[in-house]
């Protein structure tokens, strides 16, 4: 497959665009699944987020069988797009089989799915048609600060999914304050995790695609840690006031 720069160019700015538009639109109307989520046709949250996940996952790697395999990439693009891939390995394949949260509707499911194969593709198509980087930025400082910040982010991101998960048993519906590792700090751990991950592969991959979609994550659930932090507040008397929603001791 050709590389088309300006398709690119044009899916990552409409990705970034849709962020905000998406920011906007969660200021006045909290996203409809989890605790928020109204009455209707819904799936089990392990094949939901099964589903939803699966599409950033498989096509990245059907354009990298389609091109040859990865001996056919430079070493950092290689590195770049297995950062991209473990991370969605991890959440379609690990955390969907461990997860005990409500149904998802399915037209949050269907809409995940649709973003999925969309960014799945423009990372993707980017790190295995578009860019070759130079057999050194491996070594380059962005790349390595980038590296640890993924890693650092998906350290978070799963052990605050643990915590999270660990305080309901299955079939159990009701909530409680979590407890444990950065929710001492933050209401949203987990997006926090997952916001630093995005930031680090960002800054490892220095490309259009990697920063829209990182401010893409920013506006999609920089706002459900607010939404949530709000509910605990409202929902518990007692709930430490010293906590923040997403930003320790900010925001």
């Amino acid at each position: 497959m050709a590389c088309s720069q300006l398709s690119v160019q044009l899916m990552s700015w409409a990705l970034g665009v849709g962020g905000v538009a998406y920011l906007l639109h969660q200021q006045r109307h909290r996203t409809k699944y989890g605790r928020y989520q109204a009455a209707g046709t819904a799936l089990p949250a392990r094949l939901a987020w099964f589903l939803q996940e699966l599409p950033s996952f498989l096509v990245p790697v059907l354009l990298l069988l389609g091109a040859g395999g990865a001996d056919t990439l430079p070493l950092p693009n290689a590195l770049l797009l297995l950062m991209f891939c473990g991370h969605y390995f991890q959440r379609t394949f690990v955390f969907s089989l461990l997860s005990n949260g409500r149904p998802t509707p399915l037209a949050i499911v269907a809409y995940a799915f649709a973003f999925c194969a969309y960014n799945g593709f423009l990372q993707g198509h980017q790190l295995v048609h578009c860019v070759a980087y130079p057999p050194w930025w491996h070594r380059d400082p962005r790349f390595i600060a980038g590296v640890l910040l993924f890693a650092l982010g998906m350290g978070i991101n799963i052990h605050s999914d643990s915590i999270l998960r660990g305080l309901r048993r299955p079939g159990q519906t009701h909530y409680s304050i979590p407890q444990g590792g950065l929710f001492e700090l933050v209401s949203g751990a987990n997006f926090l995790g997952e916001i630093v991950e995005w930031s680090g592969f960002a800054l490892a991959s220095w490309s259009l695609p990697a920063a829209t979609f990182c401010i893409f994550t920013v506006c999609a659930i920089g706002p459900r840690a607010v939404h949530h932090h709000q509910f605990y507040l409202e929902k518990f008397k007692d709930y430490p006031k010293s906590r923040r929603a997403l930003i320790p001791f900010l925001l």
